[in-house]
């Protein structure tokens, strides 16, 4: 990956993070992104609104069946990343 790669995949990371902090009310710092949201002790109920709080501040919509792949922090990274890059590939002119 080059440096401005990792950069924009690093932000992402941190953007996520916050956004999820954010919905579950704790520290920015209690988060990683090796961390599942069974050690984070999200259920499936936060798992929907840490879903609505991605899609409003990313201005995506994450399908029904990607949701149930979102176990981790970073799956829920991937899977943001991935909806990002179809997105930009939408709007550009082909």
């Amino acid at each position: 990956m080059s440096d401005a790669a990792v950069a924009a995949h690093d932000e992402l990371v941190a953007h996520v993070i916050r956004v999820i902090a954010a919905t579950q009310h704790m520290p920015v710092d209690a988060i990683g992104i090796e961390n599942t949201f069974e050690e984070l002790k999200i259920d499936s109920l936060d798992g929907i609104n840490i879903v609505f709080a991605l899609e409003s501040e990313f201005h995506i919509s994450i399908p029904d069946e990607a949701m149930q792949n979102l176990k981790s922090i970073r799956d829920t990274v991937e899977g943001v990343r991935q909806l990002l890059a179809q997105k930009e590939q939408a709007g550009s002119p082909a």
